[in-house]
C-alpha cells in the first residue's frame, strides 16, 4: 500500500461509524475503501467475510472466499450453510404464501382499511388468515433482506406494518425499510422513511433516555447515505443535524459526525447564520476532537492563525476525496455536478479571505495568494471575480499589489430600521401569545 494510503487510513472514519450501521450499510463503505486502495486488498476482502458471516448472501460469502484464497472451491462449512438457508427459505415462503398471496391480488387488497383492527378481523373471517401468517410475513421480509433481496425485502415490510399492531416490532420493520431503500439507492423514498423514523424517535416514550439518544445516533449514522448523494442534502444535513438535541448526542457520543456537518456549512453559502453558533461548537470541541476539517474550522474562526488553515486545506481535501460518503460525485438527476471537493475548497478559500479581510484593511496580494494556496495571477484573477460578483467592498491597487478594504462604517439608519423590524417582530409574538390564553381567561 502506498505511503499515502497509509497516512489517510488513519482519517477513516469507517471504524467509528461501521458500529452503528446495519451492517450491510457497510458493504457499500468497503467497496468504497477498496477502490480507492486506502487498505491492502486482501484486508478488506477478510472484512467482506467477516460481515457475511452473519448474513444469508452465503453465494457472496464463497465468490469472496474465492478470490481472496484463489481458489474455485468453497469450504465445507460455507456449502452446507447454504443448504440450511435454501431450506429456511423455503419454509418462511410458505408460512407466508397466504398472506402473499392476499396482498398480490388487487381485488383482495382494496378491502383493507385504515382500521388495522377491522382488518385484522377481517382477514380472520374471510381469508382464514390470523396473527401466525403476519408474522410469517415480517420473518420471510427479515430473512429476504438478510439474502441481500432488498427490494422483496421494502416490499414485505411496509405491507407488514400497515397490518402489524405491536408498535416495537413496526419500528423495527420501519428501520428494516429503511436500510432497504438506501441500498436500493432510492433517495427520495428512503428520506421519507428517515422523516418517518425521526417523528417517532422524538415522540416515542423510551425506557431510558439514553437508549433514545443511542436511537438519534443511529438515525444520524444512516442518513449520511441521503445526504450525500443528492445535492439538496447538504442543507438538509444542516437543518437535522443542528438541532439541540441531535447536535448534543453528537457532541456527547459521536464527535466524528462532526466532520459531515462541518463540510455542509462550508459547502453550503446559505447557512451562513446558523454557521454563528457552529463555531462556538468548534470552539468547545477543537481539543476534544481531531479532525483535518474541524481543524481548518478552529484556525479560522477560533484561532485565526490563516497559516494553519491554508495548510489544513491540503489535509481537507485528502480527506474528502478518501470519505466513503464524501469522496464521489452527487447525482443530481441524470447528471453529475461538481465533486464536493472543488465545492468545498473554492468555499474554503473564500472562508479565509472574508475572514482574513475583516482584520486587516490593506492586504498584500502575495501574502493573500499564499494564504488562498494560489499562485500569484491565479490569487487576483480569483479575487477580482470574487469583488465583481459579491458585495465585497474592496479594491485592487495594481501599483503596489495590495487589496484595499474599504472601511465599513455602520449606517446609523438601517441599524434603526433593522431594530425596529426586531421590535416589531417581538411585539407581534407578544400580541399572539396574548390572544391564546384570551378565550381561556374568558371561559373562567
Amino acid at each position: 500500500m502506498a505511503e499515502s494510503g497509509a497516512n489517510m487510513a488513519n482519517y477513516d472514519l469507517t471504524p467509528r461509524i461501521a458500529p452503528n450501521l446495519d451492517r450491510h450499510l457497510v458493504f457499500p463503505m468497503l467497496e468504497f475503501l477498496q477502490e480507492r486502495q486506502l487498505y491492502p486488498d486482501d484486508q478488506i476482502l477478510k472484512w467482506k467475510i467477516e460481515l457475511l458471516n452473519k448474513t444469508n448472501m452465503v453465494d457472496y460469502a464463497m465468490d469472496i472466499h474465492k478470490s481472496l484464497y484463489h481458489t474455485d472451491d468453497a469450504p465445507q462449512d460455507m456449502v452446507e450453510r447454504r443448504a440450511e438457508v435454501v431450506a429456511r427459505l423455503k419454509s418462511l415462503e410458505e408460512a407466508a404464501a397466504p398472506l402473499v398471496a392476499f396482498l398480490q391480488n388487487p381485488n383482495a387488497v382494496q378491502e383493507l382499511r385504515a382500521d388495522k383492527q377491522y382488518n385484522l378481523q377481517m382477514l380472520k373471517e374471510r381469508y382464514q388468515i390470523g396473527p401466525e401468517q403476519i408474522e410469517a410475513l415480517y420473518q420471510y421480509a427479515k430473512f429476504q433482506f438478510e439474502c441481500g433481496n432488498y427490494s422483496g425485502a421494502a416490499d414485505y415490510l411496509y405491507q407488514y406494518r400497515t397490518l402489524c399492531t405491536n408498535s416495537e416490532r413496526s419500528l423495527s420493520a420501519l428501520w428494516g425499510k429503511f436500510a432497504s431503500e438506501i441500498l436500493m439507492q432510492n433517495w427520495d423514498i428512503a428520506l421519507e422513511e428517515l422523516n418517518r423514523l425521526k417523528e417517532i424517535i422524538d415522540s416515542k416514550s423510551f425506557s431510558s433516555p439514553l437508549n433514545q439518544v443511542q436511537s438519534r445516533i443511529w438515525l444520524m449514522h444512516w442518513s449520511l447515505f441521503i445526504f450525500f448523494n443528492n445535492d439538496n442534502g447538504r442543507t438538509q444535513i444542516i437543518d437535522f443535524f443542528n438541532q439541540d438535541k441531535y447536535l448534543n448526542a453528537i457532541q456527547t457520543s459521536a464527535p466524528h459526525l462532526l466532520r459531515y456537518l462541518a463540510t455542509a456549512f462550508i459547502v453550503n453559502k446559505r447557512r451562513r447564520p446558523q454557521f454563528k453558533e457552529f463555531v462556538k461548537v468548534i470552539q468547545q470541541e477543537q481539543y476534544s476532537y481531531k479532525d483535518p476539517i474541524i481543524e481548518f474550522l478552529a484556525c479560522i474562526f477560533v484561532n485565526y492563525d490563516f497559516d494553519g488553515a491554508q495548510k489544513k486545506m491540503k489535509e481537507c481535501e485528502d480527506v474528502i476525496v478518501n470519505d466513503p460518503f464524501l469522496g464521489k460525485r452527487v447525482e443530481d438527476g441524470n447528471f453529475s455536478t461538481i465533486p464536493l471537493r472543488d465545492e468545498f475548497l473554492e468555499n474554503a478559500r473564500l472562508f479565509i479571505f472574508e475572514t482574513y479581510c475583516r482584520i486587516h484593511q490593506r492586504i498584500d496580494m502575495g501574502v493573500l495568494a499564499e494564504k488562498l494556496n494560489l499562485n500569484y495571477e491565479d490569487a487576483e484573477r480569483w479575487i477580482v471575480n470574487l469583488i465583481r460578483t459579491s458585495k465585497l467592498d474592496a479594491k485592487i491597487d495594481s501599483e503596489s499589489g495590495t487589496v484595499v478594504m474599504e472601511p465599513n462604517q455602520p449606517n446609523i439608519h438601517e441599524q434603526l430600521v433593522a431594530h425596529t423590524k426586531a421590535l416589531s417582530g417581538r411585539t407581534y409574538k407578544l400580541v399572539s401569545q396574548l390572544l391564546e390564553h384570551a378565550p381561556a381567561q374568558t371561559a373562567r
